[in-house]
């Protein structure tokens, strides 16, 4: 049955991959309406995010950027199935990417470099940073349950240089390739909701109690190499300019949590930029934190 199943998504998506991004927008838009309109997809998650992220917006303005935000997600499906086909020139001009040299300034220094970002605008554009950096890159990613999909799709992100890892396995490959002495970007990103089991830091992220993953911080104290913090600004349908910025060179000298914050700030910064482009139909927070005699505990919601 999962054979079957990889050969009818391989063959959709290769069929639309063949077509002009700009058809497939015009399929995004009916997708939109359908999505919103039809299949309502999680509208209620994604108003009840907007409403709680956004407490002084009126009705009208939550209301813009949730329709927005599905343009925006029916777009970010059709520019994936894109990517999962397209050769390197086609692919890349979905993106510029900025600031470059900062990174590959590190290579020359024989540094690696840890990078934390969000799902914000089109984070599979990522996959093309071995285009313009020297740096091996490293990207942490979550299995499939069906395996002849997922290793597609492992092998679609690594056509144009990166080298992916699986999440519960990241921390360890830093760690060897360190050792070895080979300089790395490590890409992670950091804005989903960790399980009970994972939960190591509480913080306030849009104006919420928000569980976080501070493995980014983790790893970079450990190996004591730059952290920068990436996101993608979508300029119009189909352009996207990836943007790099530094968060702090020695982890060692920071605070516990102090490097988790500097990457939350960052993210929110961006987000309250163009709040439309973040993937608010993510159930991101399904825990809620109970203190009891000094004891923090989590309960889903």
């Amino acid at each position: 049955m999962k054979r079957i199943a990889f050969y009818l998504f391989y063959t959709f998506t290769k069929i639309l991959a063949l077509l002009p991004l700009r058809l497939l927008y015009v399929f995004s838009d009916i997708n939109r309406f359908l999505l919103y309109y039809v299949i309502r997809y999680r509208r209620k998650t994604v108003a009840t995010n907007l409403r709680n992220a956004f407490p002084d917006k009126t009705k009208k303005e939550l209301k813009a950027i949730e329709w927005k935000f599905y343009r925006h997600l029916c777009d970010l499906f059709a520019e994936i199935i894109f990517l999962l086909h397209s050769g390197t020139k086609r692919a890349a001009k979905l993106c510029t990417f900025k600031n470059v040299e900062l990174v590959n300034g590190y290579y020359q220094q024989g540094k690696s470099v840890v990078a934390a970002g969000g799902h914000y605008g089109n984070w599979e554009l990522y996959g093309l940073f071995p285009l313009y950096l020297k740096h091996t890159i490293l990207g942490a990613y979550k299995p499939l349950n069906n395996r002849l999909i997922d290793e597609f799709i492992k092998k679609s992100r690594e056509r144009f240089g990166c080298v992916t890892i699986p999440m519960y396995s990241i921390s360890r490959v830093a760690l060897k390739w360190s050792q070895e002495g080979k300089p790395f970007f490590l890409g992670l990103i950091n804005d989903q909701s960790p399980s009970r089991s994972h939960i190591g830091y509480w913080s306030t992220f849009l104006n919420q109690d928000t569980p976080v993953y501070i493995g980014t911080e983790k790893i970079a104290r450990k190996i004591n190499q730059p952290v920068v913090f990436c996101y993608l600004r979508k300029l119009k349908r189909g352009r996207y300019e990836a943007n790099v910025e530094l968060l702090v060179e020695e982890p060692r000298l920071t605070k516990p949590h102090e490097i988790t914050e500097m990457h939350l700030r960052a993210l929110e910064r961006v987000i309250n930029e163009a709040p439309e482009y973040w993937l608010w139909s993510h159930k991101r927070w399904k825990h809620i934190r109970n203190v009891t005699n000094n004891n923090t505990l989590q309960e889903e919601k």
